[in-house]
């Protein structure tokens, strides 16, 4: 097997990279967070398990974003895991508006992060560490406890859309 070098005058683009990417499959994430102007949330595919001793998390947020900032300020998140017909909650915490959870059905868990309805899992966690990573922050989180409330098949996000089906034409 040959592999070609990349010289110093190749330049992964974000819109190249971002296309790259997109043929990773990854679930889907609500991370919440509660501060004294209320519940707070975004969308997030970068999810995964770190260490099983102790237990921790990690998800990728952008710093630049409005929601991180204030989770971040809190100390603690719950990672709400999406199920695949939630397409709304997805749509709802992708979005860039501020009112995400105006109209939105969630309630407060026992470790003060809100935690939205009928999700397949809940992880519950303080933050642990943060390191900056480009545009994004590297976030892990210590768990506090993990939910698991409902069986459903899970929200997959592959070449930029839910659901896996036949591969999208090159973009």
């Amino acid at each position: 097997m040959t592999q070609q070098a990349q010289t110093s005058t190749d330049v992964v683009t974000p819109h190249a990279f971002r296309r790259a990417m997109s043929d990773f499959a990854t679930g889907v994430t609500v991370v919440t967070g509660l501060d004294d102007a209320g519940p707070v949330g975004f969308a997030c595919q970068s999810f995964a398990s770190v260490s099983l001793d102790p237990p921790l998390v990690m998800f990728c947020a952008d710093h630049r974003g409005r929601s991180w900032p204030r989770i971040r300020r809190t100390g603690r998140f719950c990672v709400n895991v999406l199920a695949g017909h939630q397409d709304e909650l997805c749509a709802r915490f992708g979005s860039s508006d501020g009112r995400k959870f105006d109209g939105a059905e969630w309630s407060c868990s026992r470790w003060s992060t809100p935690v939205l309805p009928d999700v397949l899992m809940r992880v519950h966690a303080d933050v642990h560490q943060v390191v900056a990573a480009g545009d994004h922050d590297i976030v892990v989180g210590r768990v506090l406890g993990v939910e698991r409330p409902a069986q459903h098949r899970p929200m997959i996000f592959f070449r930029g859309r839910f659901g896996i089906g036949e591969p999208a034409a090159e973009r």
